[in-house]
């Protein structure tokens, strides 16, 4: 039986971008949902620290409850207070509480990162189509999409992981965008994030992709607090970000979403000369 073999390189110009929401696109420092985690634990009697919130980032929401379940720290806390190590029914109870504080938390925290409206101006007058995913439900990213709208950021697609087999870092949301766009071959598209899990999706999924540090999960600071650091101690913060989502496998890291038109280019002279993510 024969196959089909693709027998020349693409070569035109990136076609779609695929933008993750908290950290990238909303919410500067990826803020919400950290307290939100924080909560839910805090409600079944265990302290969880937020470095430890923070290291699941950009996984599907149940999956993030359920590997701080499996942190070693936190199922030891949770022993001294339950008498045994978190159970899958803890992580169910765990994440009834996470939907409707979630919500709530992604209504507060939907404003544009700093350069988002003047990158999206950007990518739309190269021709270039905007997609997003993200770690969050249908639910939750319903509410969110719509309090980002009221502030002038719509991308063309939205895609949850409830949407698809699996979430992050499965390639699944980057190709329901590609459907939803009508963009192909997936060397035409970028996935930008700001966790390791959105790089390994875009890696996954045959894309281009771009790691951002400043406004991130990686760096965890709002803007205020990146304000008041000194410019040497945000420098070795920043590079050791880099140096996690590198780590990861991205192709490009910089510093937020407003810097991103000048990757695509760079991206762009690569594809005309028949490079491949």
């Amino acid at each position: 039986m024969s196959e089909l073999v693709q027998s020349t390189r693409y070569t035109g110009p990136v076609r779609a971008v695929v933008l993750d929401w908290a950290g990238t696109a909303v919410d500067y420092g990826c803020i919400g949902p950290v307290a939100v985690f924080i909560e839910v634990f805090r409600r079944s009697g265990v302290a969880v620290t937020t470095a430890e919130a923070r290291a699941p980032m950009g996984l599907m929401k149940k999956e993030h409850v359920r590997r701080l379940c499996e942190m070693e720290t936190v199922a030891t806390r949770w022993a001294a207070v339950h008498g045994n190590r978190p159970t899958e029914s803890d992580v169910d109870a765990l994440y009834e509480d996470v939907e409707p504080l979630m919500a709530a938390s992604v209504a507060a925290t939907a404003e544009p990162i700093p350069g988002l409206h003047a990158a999206v101006a950007s990518f739309r007058r190269a021709g270039i189509r905007i997609g997003s995913c993200t770690g969050y439900t249908a639910p939750i990213m319903a509410v969110l999409a719509a309090e980002a709208r009221k502030r002038g950021y719509a991308p063309d697609a939205v895609v949850c992981p409830s949407e698809v087999p699996a979430g992050r870092p499965a390639p699944w949301m980057c190709y329901q965008n590609a459907m939803r766009l009508g963009v192909y071959p997936m060397a035409a598209m970028v996935k930008i994030g700001d966790t390791a899990s959105d790089i390994q999706e875009g890696l996954n999924a045959g894309m281009w992709t771009i790691g951002v540090t400043q406004t991130g999960n990686e760096l965890g600071l709002t803007q205020a607090e990146v304000d008041a650091l000194a410019p040497h101690d945000l420098r070795r913060r920043l590079d050791a970000a880099e140096a996690r989502l590198r780590a990861a496998g991205a192709h490009y890291v910089t510093e937020s979403i407003a810097s991103c038109p000048a990757v695509i280019a760079a991206i762009n002279a690569r594809l005309a000369c028949g490079e491949r993510p």
